[in-house]
């Protein structure tokens, strides 16, 4: 059973700059993908930005070349950098751990509020 933490949200101005964190333990990190959602007030839980086991990210169009994606694999942990934000970035932002070999097993965080003023 995996378990992820996440952390590093909270109420920033627009333009400004978070760094969210996702702390897992209870599995073997190296072997899941990793993705962090998100899901805006009356809106379905969307990908934002994903990283697989070997480090190839992948991004949503609308957070292309503001939001970069990584992993420390040593720390168990996974980062969301995200820049230049929008009132439109506004949602909870989730982790999500998915087994390399058995996408069946997900694992989801508890998530992490992001609020961009205008």
């Amino acid at each position: 059973q995996v378990q992820l933490v996440e952390s590093g949200g909270g109420l920033v101005q627009a333009g400004g700059s978070l760094r969210l964190s996702c702390a897992a333990s209870g599995g073997t990190f190296s072997i899941y993908h990793m993705g962090w959602y998100r899901q805006a007030p009356g809106k379905q839980r969307e990908l934002a930005a994903a990283i697989t086991s070997g480090g190839s990210t992948n991004y949503a169009d609308s957070v292309k070349g503001r939001f970069t994606i990584s992993r420390d694999n040593a720390e168990n942990t996974v980062y969301l950098q995200m820049n230049n934000l929008k009132p439109e970035d506004t949602a909870v932002y989730y982790c999500n751990a998915e087994h390399i070999m058995l996408k069946s097993r997900q694992y989801w965080g508890q998530g992490t509020q992001v609020t961009v003023s205008s």
